[in-house]
């Protein structure tokens, strides 16, 4: 499915493709097919260039994600992390942007979560908006944050949806909040509880 036409949402994110540039480090963060970004980039890029840099990949389907696993490990990068998902490796790159040092370029592959998330955590750290690149790969799934208890909902692909923490039905806004890394969610049915549309799977 394509995504949805969200060009007039001013808080919606916009997304880019991956284009290396010259520095003195590079830090790439992806998560499943966006692990694919990186070696597509690796084909035209010198032997070397991964000995400055550092890839942290976040394998969510083992079972369909060791191509790419392998094809990170043969890059020859010495600073190679791979975790299980994007809550254990926030705390890595929080890490290596801690000890960044000027010249850095840091470049985002994958999700709607992956992106959302570690642009948060850049932009905690100092990052300027220039040293940072993004590029949406795979699944639409979407964060949300209930605009009631301001729970976070993982994995969103329906509307409306349930918040996993008060279990109000939400709508899914296209209103992006950069502080929470999410989309906002507001109940949908508040004036009637007993009126509960069907849920139709539109962010798959």
């Amino acid at each position: 499915m394509s995504q949805p036409d969200d060009s007039a949402i001013l808080s919606r994110p916009r997304y880019g493709t991956l284009s290396p540039v010259e520095a003195n480090f590079h830090v790439f963060v992806a998560d499943d097919s966006g692990g694919e970004t990186i070696l597509s980039l690796a084909q035209s890029l010198p032997d070397d260039f991964f000995n400055n840099a550092e890839i942290i990949y976040v394998n969510t389907d083992s079972e369909n994600n060791q191509s790419v696993i392998d094809g990170l490990e043969a890059l020859g990068c010495p600073r190679l992390y791979i975790g299980p998902s994007i809550a254990a490796a926030l705390p890595r790159l929080r890490t290596s942007l801690d000890r960044m040092r000027m010249g850095t370029q840091v470049y985002l592959s994958g999700s709607e979560s992956l992106l959302g998330m570690a642009t948060m955590t850049a932009m905690e750290a100092g990052l300027d908006h220039q040293a940072l690149q993004t590029e949406h790969r795979g699944s639409l799934a979407r964060r949300v944050q209930c605009v009631h208890c301001k729970g976070i909902t993982e994995n969103v692909t329906t509307q409306p949806a349930d918040c996993d923490h008060c279990g109000l039905l939400l709508f899914v806004r296209d209103h992006y909040s950069r502080r929470a890394a999410a989309f906002q969610g507001v109940n949908i049915n508040a004036e009637d509880p007993s009126d509960v549309p069907a849920k139709e799977e539109i962010y798959s």
